[in-house]
């Protein structure tokens, strides 16, 4: 089973939740960390969620890992701050920006043969 390190980055996320990353058929991942930040002139909010579409009743939920978190202009917030997130396959990591283009995300993660 190989470990597999990548880096999905998303610029200019809008008010709607965009998807960063979903997890390839046959894997698993571990999200390791997650950036965001504001790129914008002004204060704004931003938002990240887990969305599980998996066969697995107790997990198949969409959930906020964070809920307009403040950013104020031109900051940046580590949401993993050394937790980890493990999704199956299918899952998604989506994030939104309170304003148009606000946000900018970089997700760290590493990917596994189920």
């Amino acid at each position: 089973m190989a470990n597999v390190f990548k880096l999905k980055t998303k610029a200019g996320i809008d008010t709607a939740l965009a998807t960063v990353y979903t997890v390839p058929a046959s894997k698993t991942a571990v999200v390791i960390g997650l950036t965001l930040t504001n790129i914008k002139g002004a204060s704004v909010t931003a938002s990240v969620q887990v969305s599980s579409n998996t066969v697995d009743v107790e997990t198949n939920v969409d959930v906020y890992v964070v809920k307009d978190i403040p950013l104020p202009a031109g900051s940046s917030v580590e949401i993993m701050a050394g937790n980890k997130i493990v999704l199956q396959t299918t899952d998604l990591i989506k994030v939104s920006g309170s304003v148009t283009d606000a946000v900018d995300a970089v997700l760290s993660i590493m990917e596994s043969d189920v």
